[in-house]
């Protein structure tokens, strides 16, 4: 017995030493003495359990080297139905959006979500031009599941896709404005699988009113049910808090106000490129739109094809990145057209010749026909 109690006493301390060796093991070593720290992965790389470890952000060029403008305007693409075969003029076809998105990839533009046009947050390369890619109405074009759980051949978000495996540069993103029935499904379940998806790959799913009204045809009771309804259904889908809402036809009702809520942005059907979120003209109740289109009729002055070969045909009214979402920059003869809450921002440089000052605000440009300004000049 008294063997078996010498064994069992021995066992306990030996097994008391291994613990408190294994507890000094893992304390950091003495101040003033060096601990070695596991090996940083790569930049890119994922660490064990983990998510990629971002490479370092190269420093922004000279924003003169890329002539940099970010008072500039830029252009806000409107669209509605795709479909195979047209039955409305605001319709596109498949192939209509992917050449004109094309168009925009080898022409220097990233799209970004309305909500990063909204909030001033348009992280993209220096040099490049923003643009936004905008969906009224929540049609089944823009989105659909395919057999293989991934956006259907022929859909918006398909094209968008596609068109960014081929640019890789060309950020697949976009805002889609829903009303009632997002992507015309009717079950809670489906309509939270495509809210979630788009979500999840970085897309924006927004405010288009519960039943698209004319706001200006109700009271501000009506108006507030038809915002909020639509509020609380993307919220309750997954789709997170909505900070946009696009304003059926474009209109407006009796009072501003009553659309603002605390949304970032309120956006109008619109002919024009909108200023620029830093611009002094710029204001968030009313954010301009283009509607994409050919230049056939009225639309040979307002639409997508017409201002988009005027930007390119005026590149310093154009808003181009400085690289930096830090900082706002833009050449020094635009100082006066800054937001002069956003002077803290201010990067204003030199540049050689003659600064932009484009004879007028560059970010506010006229819409009638014939007059400085519009895609007629």
């Amino acid at each position: 017995m008294h063997d078996r109690i010498r064994i069992l006493g021995l066992a306990n301390v030996i097994v008391m030493v291994v613990a408190f060796a294994v507890l000094v093991a893992q304390l950091p070593a003495r101040r003033g003495e060096a601990v070695s720290a596991p090996p940083r992965p790569a930049p890119g790389k994922a660490v064990p359990g983990g998510t990629p470890v971002p490479a370092p952000r190269p420093a922004p060029p000279d924003p003169a080297s890329v002539k940099a403008n970010e008072l500039g305007m830029m252009p806000i693409l409107m669209y509605h139905r795709i479909l195979a075969k047209r039955q409305a003029e605001l319709d596109r076809t498949p192939e209509q959006l992917r050449r004109e998105l094309v168009r925009l990839a080898r022409e220097g533009y990233v799209p970004v979500t309305a909500a990063e046009f909204a909030a001033g947050r348009m992280d993209i390369p220096a040099g490049r031009h923003p643009v936004a890619l905008t969906f009224d109405d929540g049609h089944p074009s823009h989105f659909r599941f395919g057999p293989d759980g991934q956006p259907a051949p022929g859909t918006a978000a398909r094209v968008i896709l596609d068109v960014a495996r081929e640019y890789p540069g060309f950020r697949p993103v976009a805002t889609f404005w829903v009303n009632r029935e997002p992507f015309g499904l009717t079950d809670p379940a489906e309509q939270a699988r495509a809210v979630q998806w788009l979500t999840r790959h970085g897309f924006e799913v927004a405010n288009h009113t519960w039943s698209h009204p004319a706001l200006n045809t109700l009271p501000r009771k009506k108006v507030v049910e038809q915002i909020d309804r639509t509020q609380r259904m993307i919220e309750d889908l997954g789709g997170g808090k909505p900070t946009t809402l696009a304003l059926p036809y474009g209109i407006m009702p009796k009072r501003r106000e009553w659309a603002r809520r605390d949304f970032a942005g309120v956006f109008l059907a619109g002919a024009s490129p909108s200023v620029s979120p830093f611009h002094r003209d710029y204001s968030p109740l009313g954010i301009q739109r283009i509607q994409s289109n050919g230049k056939k009729g009225d639309c040979r002055l307002y639409c997508s094809q017409a201002w988009l070969d005027w930007l390119r045909a005026h590149p310093e009214k154009r808003y181009t990145s400085d690289g930096n979402p830090e900082k706002i920059s833009f050449p020094r003869g635009l100082l006066r057209y800054l937001d002069r809450e956003r002077k803290n921002l201010a990067n204003p440089y030199d540049m050689p010749g003659r600064s932009p000052t484009m004879g007028q605000s560059p970010g506010a440009p006229s819409t009638s026909p014939g007059v400085s300004g519009s895609p007629s000049d």
